[in-house]
């Protein structure tokens, strides 16, 4: 008698099941129910039929059921809906569109339910504006509605795969798009740093990221729908995706004995068999065990589940096949980036306290001398005894094949050792001599070898001053366009002979750019007798781990585009800056070079251009698109334009200008307009001053610049304690200082805060504003108000605790807006 098996549900895990079955049991009744129409569909592929990168709704659709019966013989009935099981008299119930409900019988059975997106209980949630995505008819819905209505705008909640998916396809498509994610950072199976580089790619190309914000409700208004946030703040747009999560999609198995888990998973063992007699399950809706860790959890992944699929077939058959484990490997695509990861993060390892080292490297995706090299950033994270634990990669090409290498690693249990020993193709236009995953390792190996000790960028944060010098050996140029806050510059080429600069006493700290040097000078001291770390990943990671996303310190490039209007008085017209851009003199490729490689060639290029002329240059570097501008400004020469395409390379166009405009005496150039000041003091009566000075100069029309550092941040703090995570240091700053700015006291003739309060009283009697007053009316003029980022870390003080409208911004930042002011004042 033939084995009559019943599969419920499709797509990856179902789907792949039945293929399997019939190919090892041509005998076999095989009956597939799934709710939908829809038996197998590219579900990763609905969010870019909405963006239009897939043009044929047909493409989505893997299997038809009249496929599945001319090519495997299978039974399928859609529209059915499995809506409980008997496990005694082993029979499931169904709902059927066609035949109504009945019951059928089975010798053994296979679950592939999967998981639905979560949808909370919020007031008007029913609203017929807020979309989920899980399937072809959901898929149809939302296609509709971005078409055929006109739709303007959209709000996308939730920041995981999902999510940002769905915000690049709208946003593809022309809608202006808010991301809005409760946690602090978007794409969960990345560290914090590594999802930032994914942060500001969506930043850059117009995604409007909002972080750490709740949804407490939604309204429909006329035509639009309403996003209400904890913070008060209150969206409009045209349609909503919610894409929080997902959850196994189990309900119907409540009272069938089956065994769940605490959040709903059905559990089974390694042959992916239930509690119950002849019974399997797989996809989204198992818990299975982590391959690295060992502990249970869940998921979502279609590679999993279609394995899953192939293994519960086996079994049926009495192959006696096992599932070992999920690693979590993923990959996204986000604009032109590209995200990856596998296996287990930081915050897994610290959650369950695993032991861990980690390593950063900022290689080319391949070799730099061959035309369209770009850089990646790759972070491995390992044990003791070298076994890779999980790596993380972003960058705009070769990120998939370095996290697929790793991947395999993993899976068979490697260790750094064979990173470094993995024979990998080899061809200049796919990669280098020394692999990315080879470089990996041997910066690992180091590490477990003792030859080189290392330091994170959180480490920065409570590193001993009196204990450690920090020390940059980059060059001056690299040191000049931006560096760790209190580092002393000895480039790594002089080191040699400037040893006497360090403090023997003290543990060496030593960065650059991406590590390299920083590994070279940690030998030479080490040899020397010092004790020595190095920043692993260099100056970049630091970079990544200083960005915020969401506080809008780099603008949207629409469309990918900048112009920087010229030093002369005169600002160039469009059609100015396309002759210019045109008429190229010189060109220059600094693809595949890092920081300061490119900025040392553009000099030396436009050192042998005569002015009036045009350079054209090209750079992989992420950072040369700021750098350049940055460059441009403080050498007096003439951005012309410059752009950033999807691939991650950099154009820029810059002018020579004549001598005569350089020279910052002579009458032809304009004299700087802008104000600025730095204020460090926290006393209310300097305060006042520097709000006053500040609204009196926007009053007469300059752009003005307040940067607030160290006790100065105190004027700027909120008056309410806001609920913020925080080191014991941090607390202890907090209850310390001053909270806001009516918690200040006078620099003089405080008198236990009698002084303040007569001076605050004699500025109302004669109608003078107050400091909150002056402040609001600064905000009001368009006054810029900065946040020292680097003030904030020493003085434990988040980003939440500001006031609103207050910018992040470091010391780079604040010399770029002194080079182009005429007052510059010290408070």
């Amino acid at each position: 008698m033939s084995n009559k098996v019943l599969i419920v549900g499709g797509v990856a895990g179902g789907a792949s099941a039945a293929a399997r079955l019939r190919r090892l049991d041509e005998d076999a009744q095989i009956v597939m129910f799934e709710r939908d129409p829809y038996i197998s569909f590219a579900n990763c592929g609905l969010p870019y039929y909405i963006g239009d990168s897939i043009k044929d709704r047909s493409k989505l659709l893997v299997q038809t059921p009249e496929g599945m019966y001319q090519r495997f013989n299978i039974d399928v009935r859609i529209e059915s809906e499995v809506t409980g099981i008997d496990p005694v008299n082993k029979q499931v119930r169904v709902r059927s569109k066609e035949r109504g409900e009945y019951m059928e019988s089975y010798d053994s059975l296979i679950l592939s339910p999967g998981a639905k997106p979560l949808r909370p209980n919020l007031p008007g949630i029913e609203s017929t504006r807020i979309h989920t995505l899980r399937n072809i008819p959901d898929t149809d819905r939302i296609k509709k509605r971005v078409t055929e209505e006109k739709t303007r705008s959209a709000v996308v909640i939730g920041g995981g795969f999902i999510g940002v998916e769905m915000a690049e396809n709208l946003k593809e498509i022309g809608l202006d798009v808010t991301l809005i994610e409760g946690g602090p950072q978007i794409l969960a199976p990345f560290d914090a740093e590594m999802s930032s580089a994914l942060s500001k790619e969506l930043e850059e190309n117009g995604v409007n990221l909002l972080l750490s914000q709740s949804v407490q409700s939604f309204r429909d208004t006329d035509d639009q729908i309403e996003v209400y946030l904890a913070s008060g703040r209150v969206l409009v747009s045209d349609m909503v995706i919610l894409a929080i999560g997902v959850a196994p999609d189990t309900a119907f198995l409540r009272d069938s004995g089956m065994e769940l888990g605490p959040r709903g998973h059905i559990i089974v063992n390694d042959k992916l068999e239930t509690n119950l007699n002849n019974v399997y399950a797989v996809g989204d809706a198992v818990e299975v065990t982590d391959f690295v860790n060992g502990q249970k959890t869940a998921i979502p992944l279609a590679g999993p589940a279609n394995k899953q699929g192939r293994i519960a077939a086996d079994n049926v058959c009495g192959l006696e096949t096992t599932y070992k484990g999920t690693q979590g490997t993923s990959i996204i695509k986000v604009f032109g980036l590209t995200g990856a990861s596998t296996g287990n993060n930081e915050k897994t390892l610290q959650r369950l306290e695993i032991p861990y080292h980690v390593t950063y490297v900022h290689p080319n995706s391949h070799a730099s001398y061959y035309p369209g090299a770009t850089p990646l950033s790759l972070k491995l994270l390992f044990n003791d005894a070298g076994t890779v634990l999980g790596a993380q990669a972003v960058g705009f090409d070769g990120v998939d094949k370095r996290i697929d290498d790793i991947a395999t690693v993993i899976r068979f249990r490697g260790t750094v050792t064979d990173l470094t020993e993995l024979e990998l193709a080899y061809a200049p236009p796919y990669s280098s001599a020394k692999d990315p995953v080879n470089m990996a390792g041997y910066t690992a190996e180091n590490i477990l070898t003792g030859k080189t000790e290392v330091f994170v960028p959180q480490d920065l944060e409570t590193r001993n001053e009196e204990a450690t010098q920090l020390v940059d050996v980059r060059s001056e140029i690299e040191h000049a366009n931006g560096h760790i806050p209190g580092s002393l510059l000895i480039p790594v080429d002089e080191l040699r002979d400037r040893l006497q600069e360090l403090d023997p006493a003290k543990e060496i700290w030593v960065y650059c750019q991406v590590g390299l040097r920083g590994y070279t000078a940690s030998r030479i001291l080490t040899q020397k007798g010092y004790k020595v770390r190095n920043l692993t990943g260099g100056y970049k990671t630091y970079q990544m781990a200083a960005y915020k996303p969401g506080s809008h310190m780099n603008q949207p490039i629409e469309p990918k585009q900048v112009l920087q209007p010229a030093l002369t008085e005169t600002k160039l017209d469009t059609a100015k800056v396309n002759e210019l851009a045109l008429r190229v003199d010189a060109e220059l490729d600094a693809c595949g070079l890092c920081c300061p490689g490119p900025l040392i060639q553009v000099k030396q290029k436009m050192d042998q251009l005569q002015a009036g002329q045009v350079l054209h240059v090209s750079a992989s570097d992420p950072g040369f698109y700021e750098d350049i501008q940055s460059w441009a400004v403080m050498s007096r020469n003439r951005m012309i334009k410059v752009s950033k395409a999807a691939n991650g390379i950099i154009e820029a166009y810059l002018c020579k200008e004549p001598p005569e405009l350089k020279d910052s005496s002579k009458p032809t150039l304009s004299t700087p307009e802008g104000s600025t000041m730095v204020v460090f003091s926290g006393d209310l009566d300097k305060a006042i001053a520097s709000f006053i000075i500040a609204n009196g100069a926007a009053a007469s029309g300059k752009k003005v610049t307040m940067f607030f550092t160290f006790w100065g941040l105190n004027v700027i703090r909120k008056s309410a304690k806001v609920p913020v995570s925080k080191s014991l240091v941090g607390h202890m700053f907090g209850a310390m200082m001053p909270r806001g700015s009516r918690k200040l006291s006078l620099s003089k003739m405080n008198m236990l805060g009698m002084g303040a309060k007569m001076i605050r009283g004699v500025m109302k009697s004669n109608n003078v504003f107050s400091l909150e007053e002056l402040i609001d009316t600064a905000i009001g003029q368009g006054v810029e108000i900065v946040a020292c980022q680097m003030s904030m870390d020493v003085m434990g003080i988040k980003e939440q605790e500001l006031i609103d409208g207050v910018l992040i911004g470091g010391v780079g930042y604040y010399l770029g807006k002194a080079d182009q002011a005429g007052i510059n004042l010290f408070i």
